[in-house]
């Protein structure tokens, strides 16, 4: 079970209800600094980027592929450890707007975590350390700490230490 705080609203779905939790100028500002990020070739500057002007915490020597997307309304919600990867085109979320609720989660990536290209992450989760995400995968669900997941439905392809997660099993 992902932990998600749940706000249920009446009336029109609840993406119609947004600014009242989150400026719209909060949105507009994170949007650009996080397209900058997104297309910006130097890991040092990426970070910095999301520490200093989106306000996530992460690790030294993280590296974020091109095209990874970060919340643009919770950035501030997604922590990721030291010395992880976040694959090519990646998304991370920290919110749902859904037709009668919205939800918002924070999500933990643990360090020494290897995420796929293409993969996506709901709000509310968190990734153990040396953990591996398969490219593609969607990660409704935590993940426990040294094991390798993928697909959607996300399941455990592999567990226990993980010497080099890429061999053949």
């Amino acid at each position: 079970m992902r932990k998600v705080t749940r706000y249920p609203v009446e009336g029109h779905n609840s993406l119609w209800y947004i600014y009242r939790t989150v400026s719209p100028w909060k949105g507009v500002r994170n949007f650009i600094f996080i397209q900058i990020a997104r297309y910006c070739p130097i890991l040092s500057l990426k970070n910095w980027i999301y520490r200093n002007v989106l306000g996530m915490k992460v690790g030294k020597h993280t590296a974020f592929g091109l095209m990874a997307m970060v919340d643009v309304f919770f950035p501030e919600k997604i922590t990721v450890g030291e010395n992880s990867i976040i694959g090519y085109n990646t998304t991370i979320l920290a919110h749902e707007y859904l037709i009668h609720e919205y939800r918002l989660g924070e999500v933990v990536i643990g360090e020494n975590v290897l995420v796929g290209a293409n993969t996506t992450i709901l709000p509310g989760v968190t990734i153990g350390d040396r953990a591996v995400i398969a490219a593609g995968s969607v990660v409704h669900k935590d993940v426990a700490a040294d094991t390798f997941v993928g697909g959607n439905p996300l399941r455990e392809l592999r567990s226990s230490k993980l010497e080099d997660p890429l061999d053949p099993i």
